[in-house]
């Protein structure tokens, strides 16, 4: 039996599973990313306000799979896709397949518009939640040292009260509570404002209204300004231009206010779809390609629950990887495959110490019981048993300290000679 060659583009949840169900199998798998590391973004907001290290949740891939000799690795990015010659053009070269797994996720959305995405900060990498980090850092230290423009430096604006923009506030409040006054103790950060804003009536618009009435208290608790029902019109680095004529200075917009399909060239433009995802059918499958298939954020799976696509979340994009991969290995002994379909689990998002949210299908609640939930069901998704030990101890140290000792400003220097 021919061994068959299977590509796939993206190493994030969707990815990850599928390709490490897919160790020691007959099957030869090539693991194409831009990273050449597995990134856990649901804690990037950690690293962007300096609570853990980008190392504790990223995972390099060659040490994922040094033990799987079926499943290769190449730091590239895949530029197009040739599914006539059943071909992967990338800039270190050309990549032939049997099988082709999309699995490159999604970006962030600036909605065309191209002087917000240069001025504003996103947080879709490990490496734009460094940038934010030490962007916000910087900040601070410019404003002990009296720029002039230290006034817009204090405030903080987040577009976006989905989970990561309500966990970036709570993370930034706190900090302002409890470490700025001691790391900064000639400064004065009582005139500083954290304020979240978002198209929608509430925060977590897509969470239950329990979840929504405990988030907004939970923040007004901790002194984040709310603004909902406006947008941004734009944003030129200095003022942020709202929906409702208003306007606000900041020199540090974080935007989390939606994202798009990394859909890739080569495929047929009628199976991109709404959110610039691939519509696939309920075995995975491109519409129109036998030999294609989508999964995770990039995917869009119509089904009597989810007529307009799955949520893009971390929970769907792993079982559809799970799947996938079972429905491979059934394909090898000549088995049916298995139609998808999600099990919603629930949502949750944290704000602060004993602070969080939790929507279960059958309860919903916040605060401290919701808040220890939140932080376990985390630590539990976190691939290796060292990163949990790190990640468990700052969480501990910051949890009886209110401080961690990670706000370092690190920055690539320029080699001279």
């Amino acid at each position: 039996m021919d061994t068959k060659k299977i590509i796939i583009v993206g190493g994030g949840f969707a990815g990850l599973h599928l390709a490490r169900m897919l160790e020691g199998t007959s099957y030869e798998v090539l693991l194409l990313d831009r990273q050449n590391h597995h990134q856990f973004q649901p804690l990037f907001y950690q690293v962007a306000s300096a609570r853990i290290e980008p190392s504790s949740i990223s995972f390099p891939f060659r040490k994922i799979f040094q033990k799987s000799p079926n499943i290769d690795f190449r730091l590239a990015e895949v530029l197009k896709i040739d599914p006539q010659n059943k071909e992967v053009l990338t800039p270190i070269g050309t990549f032939s397949y049997d099988i082709l797994i999309l699995a490159n996720g999604c970006k962030t959305n600036y909605f065309g518009n191209s002087e917000l995405a240069e001025n504003s900060l996103g947080m879709k990498t490990t490496g734009e939640a460094i940038h934010i980090r030490n962007h916000i850092l910087e900040s601070f230290e410019k404003i002990i040292g009296k720029h002039p423009e230290a006034v817009s430096m204090l405030n903080i604006v987040i577009a976006g009260a989905g989970p990561t923009g309500v966990e970036l506030a709570g993370a930034f409040a706190e900090m302002k509570q409890y470490i700025l006054p001691r790391d900064y103790p000639k400064a004065d950060f009582s005139k500083m404002k954290i304020i979240l804003l978002d198209g929608a009536s509430h925060p977590l618009a897509n969470m239950s209204s329990n979840a929504q009435w405990h988030s907004r208290k939970f923040l007004q608790d901790l002194g984040v300004k709310i603004l909902t029902g406006v947008t941004v019109k734009n944003y030129d680095g200095q003022v942020v231009h709202l929906s409702d004529g208003s306007s606000l200075t900041t020199k540090n917009l974080i935007w989390a206010a939606g994202v798009t399909g990394n859909a890739l060239p080569g495929l047929d433009q009628a199976t991109v779809v709404r959110g610039n995802r691939f519509k696939v059918n309920r075995i995975h499958q491109v519409e129109g390609y036998d030999a294609v298939y989508a999964i995770g954020d990039i995917a869009s799976m119509e089904t009597p629950k989810y007529p307009q696509g799955h949520p893009q979340v971390a929970n769907v994009a792993i079982n559809q990887g799970k799947n996938l991969a079972q429905n491979l290995l059934r394909k090898l002994s000549g088995q049916e495959p298995l139609s998808y379909e999600y099990r919603d689990l629930g949502a949750m998002a944290t704000i602060g110490k004993h602070k969080a949210v939790v929507d279960f299908p059958f309860v919903q609640f916040g605060g401290r019981t919701a808040w220890f939930i939140w932080m376990f069901l985390h630590l539990m998704l976190i691939l290796s048993v060292r990163n949990k030990i790190i990640v468990f101890l700052n969480w501990s140290w910051s949890y009886f300290t209110q401080d961690s000792s990670l706000r370092l400003i690190l920055k690539p220097s320029k080699n001279k000679g």
